[in-house]
C-alpha cells in the first residue's frame, strides 16, 4: 500500500529565531505571509500524504488553533508531549496513532520537496527499517555530511550516486513502524544519535537522493532566504500561453448554481451567460483545461453516477460544439469533509498531475466561486481567480485569492 500518513515534528522552540519570532513555535514562523508549517503540509499533500500526526510541545495551542482555522478539513491528530522526549521519543509516541505499515516523518521547520514515489520504491525494494531523503549540497559544511561506510555503502544501501560529496540528511524519513518499534527504545531518546548513527552500516537504513527544493528555517540566514524563495510572483495574465493549465470549478462558475439544491439531471444544468463563448477563448489561451468539482449528491443517493456522467458528457459536447475543449473532469462524491479528494483538499489536483505529467502547477490557475476553491488552489500551489457569482461580498485583497472577477466571462475577456 502506498504511504499516505506523515508524522510532523513541530514541537521545536526555535532558539536561534527568538528575536524574529517571539513566543511562537519555530514551525509557525511567518514566511512570505504564511506560517511556515503550511508550506510543509501543502507540499506533502501534493505528494499523496492524506493523514497527518503532529508531534507538538512548545506553544502547542498556537499550532492547534491555526490548524483548526486554516485547515478545518485536514485529516489529522495532535500528539502533545507533556515533557520533552527528544526526536526519537516524539516519533515513538506518534507511532501509536499511525495506522499503516510505513509512515513518512518530516520536520515542521524544514521544507524538502521530495518525490515520494521514488523514495517509496527504494524503501520497499531495500526492505529497510528507515529510508532517508538525501540532499546534495554545494555548501555542505554548514549542515554536516552523510558518512560513508568502508564498503562504499551509505546507510547500508548500495548506490553509485551516494559517492558524491556534500550529501546531507534532509530530515525526511520513511519508517517501517513494526521494525522500528522492535528496537525497544526508552521513552526519551534521540532519533538521530541513538537510531540513525547506531544503525548506519548495519543494512537497516537506505538513502534516496532527492534534488527538490530544500530550506531549513531554523538557520537564520535560511529563514531570511525563505522569505524570498517562497514569495509567489504576482499573477500576470499577459504571460499565459499553451504551457499553462486552467482548473475550473463547475457549479456557479460554468452553470447556474441551484442554491440549496443539487443539479441532478442534464435538464437542470444551465450554462451561465457567456460561459460557452468564453470556452473558445480559454481554449485558445490554455494548453489544458481541467474541471474539478465536489458532487456529494451521489453519496447522498440523490442521483446516480450514471446521472453525473451524463451531465458531464452533455456538457462536454456543448463545449466542443463552440470550439472549446475540456481535457478531463475530476469529481469527488465523498460525504466527509476530510476526504482527501474533496475540495478544499487537493486530491483532485494530484489526480490531474498524475494523469497529465506535463502540467506545471507554477503555471496554472484555479477559477472558483467559493472560498474552498481558493483554498484548493493554494493547497495545490496554483494561482487563484475568484468569481463572485454566488459570493458577491467576498473580501479582496485576500491571502488565498490572486484576482477577482464578476463571472468567468469577465475573466476570459481580460486575457
Amino acid at each position: 500500500m502506498p504511504v499516505t500518513e506523515a508524522i510532523i515534528l513541530a514541537g521545536g522552540l526555535g532558539t536561534r529565531l527568538r528575536e524574529a519570532v517571539p513566543n511562537l513555535p519555530k514551525c509557525m514562523a511567518p514566511v512570505a505571509g504564511r506560517p511556515f508549517i503550511s508550506y510543509v503540509i501543502d507540499a506533502l499533500r501534493m505528494q499523496g500524504i492524506q493523514r497527518f500526526i503532529f508531534s507538538l510541545g512548545y506553544k502547542s495551542e498556537a499550532i492547534e488553533s491555526y490548524l483548526s482555522i486554516e485547515y478545518p478539513t485536514l485529516d489529522y491528530v495532535s500528539v502533545i508531549e507533556e515533557e520533552p522526549l527528544g526526536t526519537g521519543g516524539g516519533i515513538q509516541l506518534c507511532l501509536k496513532e499511525v495506522r499503516g505499515e510505513n509512515v513518512l516523518i518530516a520536520n515542521g521547520d524544514t521544507l524538502f520537496k521530495i518525490n515520494l514515489q521514488e523514495m517509496e520504491t527504494l524503501h520497499m525494494q531495500s526492505g529497510s527499517t528507515c529510508t532517508l531523503a538525501l540532499k546534495p549540497m554545494q555548501n555542505f559544511d554548514r549542515y554536516g555530511v552523510v558518512s560513508l561506510s568502508e564498503s562504499g555503502k551509505v546507510n547500508g544501501f548500495q548506490e553509485k550516486q551516494f559517492y558524491a560529496e556534500g550529501m546531507i540528511n534532509g530530515g525526511i524519513y520513511l519508517l517501517n513502524k513494526e521494525n522500528f518499534l522492535r528496537h525497544g527504545f526508552p521513552e526519551k531518546f534521540s532519533f538521530e544519535k541513538e537510531f540513525l548513527e547506531l544503525s548506519a552500516g548495519k543494512g537497516t537504513l537506505s538513502g534516496s537522493v532527492q534534488n527538490g527544493y530544500f530550506i531549513d528555517i531554523g538557520i537564520p540566514e535560511d529563514f531570511n532566504k525563505a522569505q524570498i524563495d517562497l514569495q509567489r510572483p504576482a499573477l500576470d495574465l499577459k504571460v499565459i500561453d499553451k504551457s499553462w493549465t486552467l482548473f475550473l470549478d463547475r457549479d456557479g462558475v460554468l452553470n447556474n448554481e441551484r442554491v440549496g439544491h443539487y443539479v441532478l439531471q442534464w435538464d437542470e444544468f444551465i450554462f451561465s451567460p457567456g460561459v460557452l463563448e468564453s470556452f473558445r477563448l480559454l481554449s485558445e489561451k490554455f494548453g489544458r483545461i481541467i474541471i474539478v468539482t465536489n458532487q456529494r449528491g451521489v453519496s447522498k443517493e440523490l442521483m446516480t453516477l450514471e446521472d453525473l456522467h451524463r451531465i458531464h458528457n452533455e456538457m462536454q459536447k456543448e463545449v466542443k460544439a463552440v470550439g472549446g475543449h475540456i481535457d478531463s473532469i475530476y469529481f469527488c462524491t465523498d460525504k466527509e469533509n476530510t476526504s482527501f479528494y474533496r475540495k478544499p483538499n487537493p486530491g483532485m489536483a494530484l489526480q490531474a498531475v498524475t494523469d497529465f505529467p506535463d502540467i506545471d502547477l507554477s503555471k496554472a490557475i484555479m477559477v472558483g466561486n467559493k472560498p474552498s476553491d481558493a483554498r484548493f488552489g493554494r493547497a495545490a500551489g496554483v494561482y487563484t481567480v475568484f468569481v463572485t457569482t454566488t459570493n458577491p461580498d467576498q473580501t479582496f485583497p485576500h491571502p488565498d485569492i490572486d484576482l477577482i472577477y464578476p463571472t468567468l466571462r469577465d475573466f476570459a475577456n481580460s486575457l
